[in-house]
């Protein structure tokens, strides 16, 4: 379900103001990388055939380039670029369809390319092999500082994946995760808790003998004086 990004609540369908803060929710850019709007200083290679990429304008809310190898179909996407076309091309999804998203994955067809890590186009290290999501059957290539490389088709992948909807079945399970790691962090806290309150056999000894108790201070007192005569 499409939610404002300014107080979470539900959007009508096709509605981009929000009926409880009047916000107006237009495609959220703000994480978007520089290059989104601006073409790149220095010319980026296809990390599958070496060719040089070409930036491409998607037009998203304005200027959106991307990068496009001609010869792979691959296509490289700054931080966060992935992620804002996926929620602007694909809208009003509310319900998971399990067997759907089970299915594209089964009729899916085999990988293009033997498993192998790839350079990123920027900075030409090695790029992490991440899962997009629950279930989406897609393994992107990943950089942490300059974005995501998706090979020929994968996008078409994602945005079926996101219309079955993937990213609430994502969103659920990250939820899951939460509340489970909140569960065993209270445990945790509590079970330490009961240990500190717990009384020790030992919590007694250590005390001074106090003077309140005149029978066995003095017996103490009288043998150590016979002993030290």
């Amino acid at each position: 379900m499409a939610r404002c990004t300014n107080c979470n609540a539900p959007l009508s369908d096709g509605s981009l103001l929000c009926a409880y803060c009047g916000d107006r929710n237009d495609v959220d850019l703000r994480g978007i990388h520089y290059h989104t709007t601006h073409e790149t200083d220095l010319p980026r290679s296809c990390p599958r055939c070496a060719n040089g990429l070409k930036t491409i304008d998607l037009k998203l809310n304005g200027t959106f380039l991307i990068e496009k190898c001609d010869q792979c179909l691959g296509l490289f996407f700054d931080p966060a670029e992935l992620e804002a076309l996926l929620d602007a091309a694909v809208k009003n999804v509310f319900l998971i369809d399990r067997s759907g998203l089970d299915g594209i994955n089964a009729n899916r067809q085999p990988e293009q390319y033997p498993v192998a890590y790839i350079k990123c186009p920027v900075c030409s290290q090695l790029m992490n092999r991440v899962n997009f999501g629950a279930r989406s059957g897609v393994i992107v290539d990943r950089c942490k500082d300059h974005g995501v490389w998706l090979d020929g088709g994968e996008l078409r992948h994602l945005m079926e994946w996101m219309k079955l909807g993937g990213k609430l079945l994502d969103q659920e399970r990250r939820e899951q995760t939460r509340r489970e790691e909140l569960k065993i962090e209270n445990e945790k806290r509590q079970g330490l808790a009961g240990y500190r309150a717990e009384p020790s056999p030992f919590d007694s000894f250590g005390e001074p003998l106090l003077r309140s108790d005149p029978d066995l201070f003095d017996i103490i007192y009288s043998a150590i004086r016979f002993f030290t005569r």
